[in-house]
């Protein structure tokens, strides 16, 4: 019984691939979490090794043997570089160079077999194998006590390719059982397994998620995700200067940023963390001492907090009479969207049509195609959300002129306004991204 008390109060560390992207920065990592605190740390792969594994695999699939070759040997050789820098006895560099044979001959044996997405999964979940290696490896070496535990062993997805929670939560439990006594356990993010036991993983920026899937698992005490920002800033900081962290976010507002753009977070994130109120604290391991961003059931103040931008949006445009006090128009617009698992960001509706926005267009043909039964169709490509989140905007005077002041001379689409109480959303072309994003920060903070 003590043992399962201790592991209420835990708490979770997420590195993304920045923060573990050098022998450097794996060094800090280790500073970090060799405290006496109990918990878990999920990593990332390196920075750079899911892109470079992400081509081999397409050079793979397209039996392009000798050129995936190539590509794994570069790869082989980076790691091998950061090995001599990470180790100093002779016994953990040897521990790392076996390691690195294994997974890389791993590699190059799929040269000679059919591939396959398994195959592709398999070859994809080799970075974060790699990164908790290494740094396991390296723990040893520093007398950090430490446990690497596989997430194959208890991440999973459900037949509908969503993460298994009551299979998470048992197998967990039972994988830290394991090791009486030990207080710090490394492990992946990204990758699982499906219901057919094969490697899988979460898609891209999943790590985030499995940190806060094994944190609602361990009932976390909170969940640490460390990057290499001081948390969420109050306008993007790639094309807006003089942005500021933002102290403290609600989780609601944490779920709208970081769906409508917030590179910061990977949406999906913030659920397990928000239905276990378990907190979010957002850290900068390359500034560990800033306070970052706590995310949390209470926030603090009203009023607009921050803006965020998602690119690649594709506007859609139903225009048909037949909308005219007419039932059941809509329905059969998005069971459409729902026959090809499209999902669907914005919308807004006149008597005569209804406007939407996607940011998958993988089955836009054939949504098109069928849209074209109802009425006239419109498509506008390249577009931006620009997001503007806060607690209880609706209710708070002003907000709405400010923001329409600012965009006085930038072009608007469309706009959602209505559908939450902490977010309005407008649509623009790309080419008026950086003037928006600058235009309302000015006039907004």
């Amino acid at each position: 019984m003590r043992r399962f008390l201790i592991k209420l109060r835990m708490i979770v560390m997420k590195f993304g691939g920045t923060s573990v992207g050098s022998a450097e920065r794996i060094k800090a990592v280790a500073n970090l979490i060799s405290d006496d605190r109990e918990k878990i740390v999920v990593l990332s792969a390196m920075s750079g090794t899911t892109n470079t594994l992400v081509q081999i695999a397409r050079l793979f699939g397209e039996n392009r043997q000798t050129e995936a070759i190539v590509e794994i040997d570069k790869l082989e050789t980076k790691y091998l570089e950061t090995l001599s820098a990470l180790y100093s006895t002779e016994e953990a560099t040897n521990k790392g160079k076996n390691m690195l044979k294994s997974h890389f001959d791993l590699l190059r044996g799929f040269s000679s077999a059919t591939f396959s997405d398994c195959n592709e999964r398999t070859i994809l979940a080799q970075g974060e194998l790699l990164s908790t290696a290494l740094m396991q490896i390296y723990c040893e070496e520093q007398n950090i006590a430490s446990k690497l535990v596989p997430a194959l062993n208890f991440m999973r997805t459900d037949q509908n390719g969503e993460p298994d929670s009551a299979y998470i939560k048992e197998q967990l439990h039972k994988e830290l059982g394991k090791y009486s006594g030990v207080k710090l356990f490394i492990t992946q993010g990204f990758i699982c397994r499906n219901p057919a036991g094969e490697i899988d993983n979460l898609k891209r920026g999943g790590s985030d998620y499995s940190a806060s899937l094994m944190g609602q698992a361990a009932a976390a005490a909170e969940i640490q995700i460390w990057t290499d920002i001081d948390g969420f800033h109050n306008n993007d900081p790639r094309y807006v200067k003089n942005t500021r962290a933002i102290r403290e976010l609600s989780f609601d507002e944490a779920g709208e940023l970081a769906y409508f753009g917030a590179k910061i977070l990977h949406p999906a994130t913030v659920w397990p963390a928000r239905e276990s109120n378990i907190p979010l604290l957002l850290k900068n391991t390359m500034n560990p001492d800033a306070q970052g961003t706590l995310i949390s059931s209470h926030t603090k103040g009203e009023g607009i907090k921050a803006v965020a931008a998602k690119d690649c949006i594709t506007a859609i445009k139903i225009k048909s009479g037949r909308m005219l006090m007419a039932y059941g128009f809509l329905r059969k617009v998005f069971e459409i969207f729902e026959t090809h698992q499209t999902p669907i960001d914005m919308i807004t509706t006149s008597e005569i049509a209804v406007s939407l926005t996607i940011d998958n267009t993988a089955h836009l043909d054939e949504i098109v195609t069928e849209l074209k039964h109802y009425g006239y169709v419109e498509i506008d490509r390249d577009m931006t959300i620009i997001c503007i989140v806060g607690n209880n905007i609706m209710s708070c005077k002003g907000s709405i002129s400010k923001i329409f002041t600012a965009l006085d001379d930038v072009p608007v689409r469309m706009v959602s306004y209505g559908g939450s109480r902490h977010n309005i959303s407008i649509l623009t072309d790309n080419i008026h991204k950086d003037e928006a994003l600058n235009r309302l920060s000015e006039y907004l903070f």
